[in-house]
C-alpha cells in the first residue's frame, strides 16, 4: 500500500532533526518500492570550490531510504540505519539533486536499498549509495 506525497512530506517534518530538515528535501513520487525526493541547490550546501557536499548527498540518501520503506510498508515505523557506503562520480554545482532509493529487500527486520542521486541539469550521475535499516517496529 502505497502512501501520498502529502503523507510522505509529513513523515520528513514530523521525524528527521532540524539540520536534516534544513537540507530542503521534499518528496517528488513513491511507489511500492520506491521514493525519489529532491535536494534542492543551496550554496550553504557547497563546499570549497561549488560542488554541494558529501555529507548533504549521504544524508538525502539516508532519508530518501526512509521514505521509501515507509512507502513500502504503508506508514512510518521507527528504524535506523545499520550501513550506509556511497561512491561519488561527479561534483554537483548550481543543479538540485534527485534522489531515487529503491529497495531491493524488505523484510520484518531488515531493509535494503540502493538509492541513485542524478544532478537534475545535467541528467548526469553524481553518486550511488547503498543502505542497510534495522526495522525496529
Amino acid at each position: 500500500m502505497t502512501m501520498t506525497i502529502t503523507e510522505a512530506d509529513k513523515i520528513l517534518s514530523d521525524n528527521f532533526a532540524p539540520w536534516v530538515l534544513a537540507l530542503g528535501l521534499s518528496v517528488e513520487s513513491l511507489g511500492d518500492d520506491r521514493a525519489s525526493l529532491r535536494l534542492p541547490w543551496s550554496q550553504e550546501l557547497a563546499r570549497e570550490g561549488g560542488g554541494l557536499s558529501g555529507q548533504a548527498l549521504m544524508a538525502a540518501a539516508d532519508t530518501a531510504t526512509v521514505i521509501a520503506v515507509s512507502a513500502a510498508r504503508g506508514a512510518f515505523v521507527p528504524m535506523t540505519t545499520v550501513q550506509q557506503s556511497t561512491s561519488f562520480q561527479r561534483a554537483v554545482t548550481g543543479s538540485d539533486v534527485l534522489i531515487e532509493a529503491v529497495l531491493t529487500k524488505l523484510g520484518r527486520r531488515m531493509a535494503f536499498a540502493d538509492i541513485t542521486m542524478t544532478a537534475e541539469r545535467s541528467g548526469e550521475l553524481a553518486a550511488r549509495a547503498s543502505t542497510v535499516y534495522a526495522i525496529l517496529g
